[in-house]
C-alpha cells in the first residue's frame, strides 16, 4: 500500500468522526433543562457514532440553555 492511500483511507475515516466527537464534547460542557437530557445526547453521540452526532448538530445545540 501506498502512503498517499494510506493517508486518503485515514482521512476518509476521520471526516465522519469529527461532529461526533464535537458532539459528544459540546453535549458534556453545555447546559440542558435535565441531566437526562445531556446524558441522552452523549449518549447518542456514543452508541450511535455518525447518526448521534449529526442529530447533536441539528438539533441538539438548539435544545441547550447556555
Amino acid at each position: 500500500m501506498s502512503p498517499a492511500l494510506i493517508a486518503a483511507i485515514f482521512v476518509a475515516l476521520l471526516i465522519p468522526i469529527l461532529p461526533n466527537l464535537w458532539a459528544i464534547w459540546n453535549a458534556f460542557h453545555s447546559n440542558f433543562a435535565s441531566v437526562e437530557e445531556k446524558m441522552s445526547w452523549i449518549a447518542a453521540g456514543v452508541f450511535l457514532p455518525v447518526l448521534g452526532g449529526l442529530l447533536y448538530v441539528f438539533w441538539g445545540r438548539k435544545r441547550r440553555i447556555s
